[in-house]
């Protein structure tokens, strides 16, 4: 693993936000955090070295797919791997169209997300 990139965890539920970035902290990730998807947008477009960014579905103002068209009609390609506790067959398919990397179910299992996370910042750093 690359303890030197970065991931933006976007979550509005604190105790989720602090899970997730409990995990990838102790991976040896650097984090970045925001509570909704305005905020979110503000660190990337401040911060260039955001590797990946880890989102919630359901956020207000501004949620996760909103975020993720926002920073698409940037031209930013960073991947983006969602957490829902949705199991909708459309939100798979948006999730497609919109090219999100991958779609974890809350709760977050630890091993699942460090893998995911891992194996999606390398995919990333491939394509690059």
């Amino acid at each position: 693993m690359d303890d030197q990139s970065t991931i933006l965890v976007v979550e509005d539920n604190d105790f989720v936000r602090m899970q997730i970035v409990s995990y990838l902290g102790g991976a040896g990730y650097t984090i970045l955090e925001a509570s909704e998807g305005a905020a979110a947008l503000d660190h990337v477009m401040s911060n260039d070295n955001v590797d990946l960014a880890i989102v919630d579905v359901r956020m207000e103002p501004v949620g996760g797919f909103e975020f993720i068209k926002a920073i698409r009609g940037r031209d930013i390609e960073m991947p983006v791997i969602l957490v829902t506790g949705d199991q909708t067959p459309d939100l798979l398919e948006q999730a497609g169209q919109w090219g999100v990397s991958a779609v974890l179910m809350k709760p977050v299992e630890k091993d699942r997300l460090i893998k995911t996370v891992s194996r999606t910042i390398e995919t990333s750093k491939r394509l690059a």
